[in-house]
Formats: structure tokens, sequence, C-alpha cells
């Protein structure tokens, strides 16, 4: 695997530890006038530490962030300790079905409004996946490359997956994946397959089960 997603660290560790299955997301700046989208279903996660992160995250968190700063790798070092494999992708089109789920992430109420209504189109899209540990971390060089305000980073090597490890068991992630799709007025839907939406390793959007 090579193509990783980058991620706030203390986000990274909430999903590592299976404190949360979801990700939200508007998109960075590098991204352009399309803004963010669900290239690929599988993902090494990508950590990213700035101090602006604590700030960000409900207080619980922030000892969290507390915790794991002292020991991130130095600035031209990457480290990382865990794939994903995306099980939903929605775009949600009202900051009411945002903070539908609440208590299901580590964001404040401010920032996920703010990512909400930043840009042209008033919508975030929200992804539920399935984290794995690698079997050891894996230490690499910070390029220029893997710089600036996007999601997707392709590495300049191969990461072998083999032996990675669910970090929650099957009845915990569908526990929590039932309290997503609540959250989300699907109690009487199945969350989308991803077999109805990849191509490749591209995930169309918009879903075809949008969200009213």
């Amino acid at each position: 695997m090579r193509v990783a997603f980058k991620e706030w660290a203390v986000i990274v560790d909430a999903l590592g530890r299976g404190g949360q299955i979801v990700i939200l997301r508007k998109g960075g700046i590098s991204e352009g006038r399309g803004g963010f989208k669900t290239e690929h279903s599988r993902f090494l996660l990508f950590p990213t530490l700035y101090h602006q992160q604590r700030e960000s995250v409900l207080p619980a968190a922030q000892d969290r962030y507390d915790r794991i700063a002292p020991g991130f790798p130095a600035p031209d070092r990457l480290r990382l300790e865990y794939m994903a494999e995306v099980s939903v992708a929605e775009r949600l089109d009202s900051l009411t079905q945002a903070n539908a789920l609440r208590g299901q992430h580590i964001w404040r109420d401010e920032v996920i409004a703010a990512r909400f209504d930043w840009g042209k189109d008033k919508t975030i899209f929200a992804l539920a996946v399935r984290v794995f540990r690698l079997p050891h971390s894996i230490e690499l060089p910070m390029l220029p490359a893997y710089g600036g305000c996007k999601s997707w980073v392709e590495l300049d090597q191969e990461i072998t997956t083999d032996g990675a490890k669910p970090v929650l068991a099957d009845a915990d992630f569908e526990d929590k994946s039932n309290r997503l799709r609540v959250a989300l007025g699907r109690d009487a839907l199945p969350l989308v397959c991803l077999e109805d939406q990849v191509r490749g390793n591209a995930i169309s959007q918009p879903s075809p089960l949008p969200l009213k």
C-alpha cells in the first residue's frame, strides 16, 4: 500500500484506540475547487501534529493530546501505525446532519461548524472506517512532497499491511456502525456497500444513497 490519508495525530490516536470510527473532512486548500473526494477505499493513516489541534478537540482528547505530543516523531520523520478501510462515505448537506454525530467523535462543535461553512459549498464528508493496527510501526523520511494542505499522499515506497489486525472486535465495530446508522437516519437501511461505490480505487461521489 502506498496511499496515505493525512489527519490530525489526536484523531488518528482516537481511531487507533477504537474511540471513534468517523472521519469528518471538508478538504484542503491544495485540493482545488472540487474539494475533498473519497478517492480510495483503503489507505494508511498519516498523522500530523500542530498545536491548534489541542484547542479543537474535547477536553478529554486534549489530555490525550498532551500525552502523545511529546512522543511524536521529529518534523523530518513520519510514523505509520494504522491502516483503514472505508465502510461508508456520505456527503452531509446540512449542519444538522453533522451535529447528529455528536458523541461519536472528539471534535468540538464549533470546529465542525467552521469546517461545514468554509468554502463555497456548505457541506462536509463523513467517512466510517474500520481501522487496523500494523504489525509494527514504520518510520519514513518526511519528504517535501508530503507537505501542504491536502488529504491524500502517495508515499515513495510500498508499505506492507500483511498481519494488520483490527483495533475493534467485530461486535464492537458493528455496535459503533449501528450508532452511526441511527444518527444518520438509517435505522431501517444498511450502510452503503462499497462494492456499489468503488470503481477501481475511486469511490464515486456523491453517495448513491444521499441524505435528505
